[in-house]
């Protein structure tokens, strides 16, 4: 029997509500600005480390920029394709290829703040070494750190630390991309119940060929499920049936990482190298992924401030019409654009790392918002930066085509950004639309409904006895009004297309990208909060920054603004049919 259209789109929304609904939930900072709520305990105040942390921190930024600087020649990693054997056991050696793992196993046990920033020097320095790093640790190794054993840990995470082995994350396959629970390796156990049969591909891996142990996910048998569920294996490549298609497929960017095809010939994987419970490998993906997009904010972080200081360089000392470019409005404009996104950026990066290191269990659509404003922001500000640089820009014997090639995969990589879009607008939706729901249902509770929703929220913390400093209070009152906004748009959204609204993904990605800046400038918000009250500071750098943060709330208020103006005046549907008749 042929599945309908609705059929499977029923079954697939049973299967987001199974994955990403159940058990109990916790309404986070960005699900809250679904309904005009600006939560403030949640973003005030801006994270800080403990004085011991933070000095532990400072020695790792301190060693790692010292190893890039001196070990890490980012051109030859381009031009030879190949991160050097003694670039990965010195990144072992400086620690951060266990920058997070308890010392238990050999690591450093260094928070997710200070794991950021360490990436954050690695991804302005060389984009390949960030994105081996963020593949063997942040989602290899991650899953093993999370989801382990004990016996499993104790096997293989000292090797893993140490840079003796590399580990590797492999998802995705030629059906099987952002679509993720599209998998369709199977593992069926063996006769004598003691394992699994793999069979299957993967592709598109990073570190494929040279990891010694990799997470694959594969589709188990279940009772439930017809087509089985998805399950976590841990798979070294010794195993009988284990093979390398392809070793390094060339490609646009990041060359140097060893990105791979792999392919398992009925490969008999034992019972106990199931990672996590059997039927939950998708989950434990998600989960993972949560960790390795902050760490990518970090990484576009970097990139993104040393494109702001060769533009500058540039600006301030390249001379055209008798003047220097930093004097062309034009030029202008580019910097402070990339410096007030950088800055977003960052504010973002650290805050999503803190609701990490506090044991918050709600932030999947903050490394989502993460993930989608720091690739999205990194391009522009590459492409404006070589803008600047001019026809010099475009050579090879500056780093900016080179970049350039290299932040294009972040568009793609761990949830391309247009399917991310749809993911953070549904899953924004959901809590709103179960209340309006329950208003249907009952309307005497339709009033409750209305208040909860503030027209223009209170932008400040009286929970946590933080007031907003008098030069914030514009800013405030800007992004409170807007918050509050977005909740009702949020709402006669839902109201007039319903479940309609499932499909129209114009309209998710405008909901999306509101949510995304909002939540970005709230992070700058808090950011600029602390920076106000701070003392002991270099107070040029505290101007520079608070200027740049208010620009940057200002400016994502007005894209804000023309984003929910054309939810009611938009071109849509000509664009739509335009397509159709092109499509064929």
């Amino acid at each position: 029997m042929t599945t309908s259209a609705s059929e499977l789109q029923q079954k697939q929304l049973e299967q987001a509500e199974e994955l990403l609904f159940s058990g109990p939930q916790r309404t986070g900072f960005a699900k809250e600005l679904y309904f005009g709520r600006f939560r403030a305990d949640s973003i005030l105040p801006y994270p800080s480390l403990a004085e011991a942390e933070q000095t532990r921190g400072d020695d790792a930024v301190a060693a790692v920029r010292k190893f890039c600087d001196e070990q890490i020649d980012p051109e030859r990693v381009d031009r030879e394709a190949d991160i050097p054997r003694e670039v990965i056991h010195g990144l072992g050696d400086v620690g951060v290829l266990g920058m997070t793992v308890s010392p238990e196993h050999g690591g450093r046990g260094l928070s997710q703040q200070n794991y950021c920033r360490v990436m954050e020097v690695i991804g302005g320095h060389c984009a390949a070494t960030a994105v081996f790093v963020n593949a063997h640790h942040s989602i290899g190794l991650r899953a093993l750190e999370l989801f382990g054993t004990k016996e499993q840990q104790q096997r293989w995470m000292g090797p893993l630390v140490t840079g003796e082995q590399i580990a590797a994350f492999a998802l995705t396959e030629k059906e099987a991309g952002s679509d993720a629970s599209n998998v369709q390796t199977r593992a069926e156990p063996t006769a004598d119940g003691s394992g699994f049969v793999l069979n299957g591909t993967k592709q598109y891996i990073t570190n494929a060929a040279i990891a010694q142990v990799l997470t694959v996910m594969a589709r188990t048998p279940d009772e439930k499920e017809p087509d089985g569920k998805i399950t976590a294996f841990l798979v070294t490549p010794d195993m009988p049936g284990f093979e390398v298609v392809e070793a390094r497929m060339e490609k646009c960017g990041i060359r140097g990482t060893a990105t791979g095809r792999l392919a398992f010939n009925d490969m008999i994987v034992p019972c106990e190298n199931v990672l996590g419970e059997i039927g939950k490998g998708l989950r434990l993906a998600l989960t993972v992924l949560d960790f390795g997009r902050t760490t990518f904010g970090a990484s576009c972080t970097g990139a993104a401030k040393f494109c702001i200081d060769r533009a500058v360089e540039r600006a301030n000392t390249r001379r055209q019409f008798g003047r220097s470019l930093g004097e062309f409005e034009l030029v202008k404009q580019k910097i402070a654009h990339a410096a007030a996104d950088t800055f977003a950026m960052e504010c973002a990066t650290y805050h999503t790392a803190a609701l990490i290191d506090s044991g918050a269990e709600d932030y999947m659509l903050e490394t989502a918002m993460l993930k989608v404003f720091a690739s999205d922001a990194l391009w522009r500000i590459v492409n404006d930066t070589l803008q600047i640089w001019g026809g010099a820009g475009y050579f090879s014997d500056e780093p900016f085509e080179r970049m350039m090639r290299d932040a294009r995969i972040n568009l793609i990589g761990e949830g391309a950004n247009d399917v991310l879009r749809s993911f953070i607008a549904m899953v924004g939706l959901r809590n709103v639309g179960k209340e309006l729901e329950s208003v249907q249902k009952k309307p005497w509770s339709a009033s409750k409904l209305w208040r909860s929703t503030p027209r223009v929220p209170v932008v400040s913390s009286t929970k946590t006895r933080l007031s907003t400093h008098a030069q914030l209070q514009s800013a405030a009152r800007l992004l409170g009004g807007q918050i509050g906004k977005f909740g009702r748009v949020c709402r006669n959204s839902l109201i007039r297309h319903r479940e309609g609204i499932l499909e129209m993904q114009c309209v998710q990605a405008r909901l999306a990208d509101v949510a995304t800046e909002l939540f970005a400038a709230s992070c700058v918000f808090a950011r600029l909060n602390s920076l106000a009250t701070a003392t002991n500071v270099d107070e040029q750098t505290t101007a520079r920054d608070m200027q740049t943060g208010l620009f940057y709330i200002k400016a994502a208020h007005r894209r804000n603004a023309l984003r929910m103006a054309s939810l009611k005046s938009n071109d849509d549907g000509e664009q739509l049919r335009t397509a159709d008749l092109w499509l064929g």
